[in-house]
């Protein structure tokens, strides 16, 4: 999974002061955990994200974190509250104590349950909720009751047995839209998904080496590493019911083009795509599709363009899911302060990728 934008990575630079300056200017969130400013005027100290009156520049100092803060004398500001974990990861941890409760659960909790466990009012958890996961509710909910029936379908049971197992009450509710969520007719996941076939071939790429699988509908996976077996760990790992058999000759043009690709990602990629995904990934992917060559984009961006700016870490987490290395460039995605987030491959094939299309780091 790729990392939350707002958390820096390990070895991410230090800031400069105008850099934190600039930050605090902006009541940028983004920041948030990686510095607190203090303020000599008042005595306390804040996140960089604090919407309180903005201080006289001269006034402010600023720390690693709110133990050095507070050794050089400051307090926690009590509105934006410092001291204790950012608001965005205690709402995060709210959200996935519901998908607990979610996937626990018999039948759906009602929204009002719900946000009575979060200690929020309905509309509130509703809007935090998408903005984390990407879907709403009860789009989550649906996805775990066709995956539980899908887990049951998958052990032998009969369907009808797995549609009440999973909790739907009666199976034509299930049948209305099996077929889209399993990918295939019910019948044919319980068979191991029957006639669907995925060619794969392995070989040596400018950044080590590139897996390459299709479908007859197009290419569905573009897998960089260094492991050969690894690489091929990771595609049954994605496709675990689906008949992988290694490509035959005509196959080897296509590997072809994928790695005349990965040398020069800003090239032209005319091969169909089998892209696969939620509906909300799929939003994210054909939106890093429009990033231009030789360009980055944020995470805030992107998510502002698929019309969700609420949903920011949800657009990080479809990042991560990518599984079409540079086809689908997620590459081009950095943080708001224009560093380097996670990348699925190793953020060194990152960078190599865009300095390949230009663009200097």
């Amino acid at each position: 999974m790729l990392a939350e934008p707002e958390i820096a990575p390990p070895d991410a630079a230090p800031l400069t002061e105008a850099e934190m300056r600039a930050a605090v200017a902006a009541r940028d969130g983004g920041f948030d955990g990686r510095f607190v400013y203090a303020v000599r005027s008042t005595g306390v100290y804040c996140r960089p994200s604090c919407p309180s009156r903005a201080a006289r520049p001269e006034n402010l100092s600023f720390h690693a974190g709110s133990a050095e803060a507070e050794a050089a004398g400051f307090r926690p500001c009590r509105r934006c509250r410092p001291d204790e974990p950012a608001l965005s990861v205690q709402q995060a941890e709210k959200i996935t104590r519901a998908c607990r409760l979610i996937e626990a659960a018999e039948t759906p909790p009602s929204l009002d349950a719900l946000a009575r466990a979060a200690s929020l009012s309905p509309f509130h958890f509703h809007r935090i909720f998408k903005a984390v996961t990407g879907v709403t509710p009860r789009a989550y909910a649906q996805a775990h009751r066709a995956a539980r029936a899908a887990d049951s379908l998958a052990e032998g049971r009969t369907v009808t047995e797995s549609v009440y197992a999973a909790g739907y009450g009666a199976p034509s509710r299930f049948y209305a839209g099996g077929a889209e969520r399993l990918g295939m007719s019910p019948s044919a996941y319980r068979k191991g998904g029957a006639g669907e076939r995925i060619f794969f071939a392995t070989d040596a790429c400018a950044l080590g080496l590139v897996l390459v699988a299709a479908t007859v509908r197009g290419v569905c996976a573009i897998l960089l590493g260094d492991d050969a077996d690894a690489l091929r760990h990771d595609l049954t790992a994605r496709f675990p019911k689906a008949a992988i058999v290694a490509g035959d000759a005509d196959f080897a043009a296509t590997v072809a083009e994928v790695v005349r690709l990965v040398a020069a990602p800003g090239g032209t990629f005319d091969l169909p795509l089998d892209i696969g995904g939620t509906a909300f990934q799929q939003r994210v992917w054909q939106a890093l599709r429009r990033i231009p060559v030789g360009t980055t984009a944020t995470y805030a961006e992107i998510a502002r363009a698929i019309g969700e700016p609420a949903a920011v870490r949800a657009v990080a987490m479809a990042c991560g899911a990518n599984a079409l290395a540079v086809a689908i460039p997620c590459h081009r995605v950095v943080r708001s302060d224009g560093a380097l987030s996670g990348y699925r491959w190793g953020t060194e094939r990152k960078t190599a990728l865009l300095a390949r299309e230009g663009v200097k780091r």
